[in-house]
């Protein structure tokens, strides 16, 4: 009777470690999967605003040139926003399909990437103890 008490105790030892063991797995796996998907994320901003940068400069330059050919600066200037108006416009209405969807499915295949490698990972585990 001493030792089944003993099988028992251990069994729970071995199912509390590995319990933990899984929990911990899965904390460092979505810690691993978060900072994937935020490098990714930060490194994309950190392109937008440096082309951002560069947009602004020279659609300054084009304000100016098309202010000079046309005689007044102002106007050149508002040429260049309406061109941004239109296609503020248009973004608005094609967002869903041209912006929202596409980052939806950056962050979801990020995510499935992760997923697959863990999965490949654990198959080719169970062939190295078979």
């Amino acid at each position: 009777m001493e030792t089944a008490a003993k099988h028992i105790e251990l069994l729970y030892e071995k199912v509390k470690e590995y319990t933990e063991t899984s929990l911990e797995l899965y904390k460092l796996n979505a810690i691993d999967i978060t900072a994937d998907v935020v490098s990714s994320l930060v490194s994309r901003i950190a392109l937008v605003l440096v082309f951002s940068l560069f947009t602004l400069f020279v659609n300054i330059a084009i304000s100016l040139l098309i202010g000079n050919l046309i005689g007044s600066y102002y106007l050149g200037f508002l040429i260049v926003s309406g061109f941004y108006l239109i296609i503020t416009i248009l973004i608005y209405f094609f967002s869903n399909k041209y912006i929202k969807i596409p980052i939806t499915n950056l962050v979801i295949a990020k995510l499935l990437k992760s997923r697959r490698n863990e999965n490949i990972e654990s198959k080719f585990g169970q062939d190295e103890k078979l």
